[in-house]
């Protein structure tokens, strides 16, 4: 321990060596404190006199534009034109309630989603959700407000200041379902679908085309939205609306399909469970398309309620599945011209070739059935089409084989998508040797081959295929690619195959048997002074020995018919699909009603007339 020592001269204590030390230390950080002090009054100095004086102007207009957000004003969607420019689809003025700017309290939501009749849940959730986004998202409370919504609204002045009414314009689409498949429907962007190439351009709560012609030509529709400016302040508050940019809206767009056939095909499928094409021959536009169960696209041109949205997703029928375009079901008797087309393109047979019909043929160990049990007795390749005779075609079958079936069907388009301009088109299957060794690992058994001649076995195909292949056929080896767009006829090029005329009249004049020979199986079709030319078909969807009495309805059979007129320069061309419909002869007067409809219009007779027709059927 260090102690004072006393200045003998003085008398006083002197500083200990420690006491210096400090002194020492202390001085020199008091003036770098001083000196930093300093520096910081004069920044300070610097940056008010570059505010204030220098550039006041600058900072101003930087600071008023960290309180200006952009609220989207939506674009309106191009209408949707039928062929003669009649509109199907159009929109409405409506008005949109979003929230700007504040994170509204959960009694506020509450008496919202309460007064507005919405769930509070999805509300919160979407509340929640758009608030946690690193960018600044308006929060949509809700689409499309009736009158009512509106005076909710008016006089509820307790409500948060950021709730803004934006003009909008909702899809006011066809009543009943009609036309719901074809053209789809619009919703609200998925955080999913705004991560996708397809709609990079896309924003948080931009409205999209999510199904049909609206998802396939949304970049046309949609058009371009405006902007609304308006201040916030430092409390979230919304405080004033500087102005408006006026949106562009989206271009209309128009279709192929004729609204007086695709009414009475509507009709005509009415309580059916199955679909309907339409299609001209000569360019590959569809002029009707059905497919049923069906469902309300009104329910989507808001927010549709997640209660609805379930009973349609659960529903057993399937009312979302284009059943035209995705059914992919075995073809059965329809597909015989084909075999028969094969069989004399190859030379394996001619129109002469002939085979005795007794109820039933045994081939490769097998006893194949006729669906005449009590046999047709000789058959040639005109009777065999006319009468659809079992025999006769798995017996042709069995010696074209199946590869050389598979390539005829190929050519005309099956077990391929046909390029319609709609999204979730369906494939198909033709089977082949190398199809079974691909999907299977096995080879193909010989013995398979004649189920698949009379349009059974692995062979499936959609409505929308069989009306391209039996159209192309019947126009002499040239399948156009069905489009929905009008704008398409002049860029559209059509697949060609090399088929001999002659072997072609010979398949088309078999067709004209079945609807206006007696005995034939389409005569149901018949048309007084149109030459119709058509197939029935009865597809088995399971063993006859599985159904118990017939109790298991849903087992029936699947009833096609494929028509054309006139039969030899086809101007149309109509499938029908029934499922359960068990024979192909109930399709055929739905396809005759939409043949009748289309040469009737020509001839300047109202349709009127043929929807009422088919409701008293």
């Amino acid at each position: 321990m260090i102690r004072p020592r006393i200045d003998s001269r003085s008398g006083v204590k002197a500083s200990s060596p420690l006491r210096l030390q400090d002194n020492y230390l202390v001085g020199p950080k008091i003036t770098i404190f001083q000196y930093a002090e300093l520096a910081v009054f004069l920044f300070l100095i610097a940056k008010f006199w570059d505010l204030q004086i220098k550039n006041p102007q600058f900072y101003y207009e930087r600071a008023k534009a960290n309180s200006i957000k952009f609220v989207s004003l939506p674009a309106p969607r191009g209408r949707i034109l039928d062929r003669e420019g009649s509109v199907v689809v159009d929109n409405h003025p409506s008005f949109r309630l979003i929230l700007v700017g504040e994170t509204a309290r959960e009694d506020h939501l509450r008496a919202i989603a309460q007064g507005l009749d919405i769930d509070y849940k999805e509300l919160a959730a979407r509340v929640r959700r758009l608030k946690s986004q690193p960018r600044y998202v308006p929060i949509v409370i809700k689409e499309d407000l009736m009158p009512a919504d509106l005076a909710f609204i008016d006089s509820h002045h307790e409500f948060p200041a950021g709730l803004m009414l934006i003009p909008t314009q909702r899809r006011r689409y066809p009543l009943n379902g009609t036309l719901a498949h074809v053209i789809g429907y619009t919703g609200e962007i998925s955080e999913n679908e705004l991560v996708s190439l397809e709609f990079a351009k896309c924003e948080l709560g931009d409205v999209i085309g999510k199904f049909g012609i609206e998802r396939q030509y949304n970049h046309t529709l949609m058009g371009i939205d405006g902007q609304r400016q308006v201040v916030i302040d430092n409390r979230g508050q919304l405080r004033q609306v500087i102005g408006d940019k006026p949106a562009v809206p989206g271009e209309d767009i128009q279709l192929t399909i004729d609204l007086d056939l695709q009414a009475v095909a509507e009709l005509a499928m009415d309580g059916q469970e199955g679909a309907l094409v339409a299609l001209d021959p000569r360019t590959g536009e569809v002029l009707a398309m059905v497919s049923r169960p069906t469902f309300d696209t009104n329910k989507f041109a808001g927010r549709i309620k997640a209660q609805e949205w379930q009973e349609i997703v659960e529903n057993p029928d399937h009312p979302l599945l284009n059943r035209a375009i995705q059914a992919q079901q075995a073809p059965g008797s329809t597909f015989k011209p084909f075999v028969a087309l094969a069989g004399l393109e190859t030379g394996t047979i001619n129109d002469h070739f002939t085979v005795n019909c007794f109820g039933g043929v045994s081939l490769y160990g097998r006893y194949q059935h006729c669906w005449a049990r009590t046999g047709h007795g000789p058959m040639s390749l005109h009777n065999a089409i006319v009468h659809s005779c079992d025999v006769y075609f798995y017996t042709v079958g069995s010696k074209v084989g199946i590869d050389e079936i598979a390539r005829y069907a190929n050519m005309a388009g099956m077990g391929q998508k046909t390029g319609i301009d709609l999204p979730h088109e369906a494939i198909g299957i033709v089977p082949s040797m190398e199809w079974k060794l691909r999907k299977f690992g096995q080879k193909w058994s010989e013995g398979e081959t004649p189920s698949v001649a009379i349009g059974q076995g692995a062979l499936t195909v959609t409505p929308l295929q069989l009306a391209r292949a039996i159209g192309g056929v019947a126009m002499g080896g040239i399948w156009h690619h069905p489009h929905l767009l009008k704008a398409l006829n002049t860029m559209e090029q059509p697949d060609v195959g090399s088929l001999n005329p002659t072997n072609v009249r010979k398949v088309v004049g078999g067709m004209n048997g079945v609807v206006n020979e007696d005995g034939g199986t389409g005569g149901r079709a018949r048309l007084s002074g149109i030459d119709v030319c058509g197939k029935t078909g009865s597809a088995q969807l399971a063993s006859i020995h599985n159904l118990k009495g017939g109790a298991e309805s849903d087992l029936k059979d699947n009833a096609w018919f494929e028509g054309f007129a006139p039969c030899y320069a086809p101007e149309i061309v109509v499938v029908a699909l029934l499922e359960h419909g068990e024979h192909g002869q109930f399709a055929a007067p739905i396809v005759r009603e939409v043949i009748k409809t289309y040469f009737d219009k020509k001839r300047g007779i109202s349709a009127a007339a043929h929807q009422g027709a088919s409701a008293d059927r």
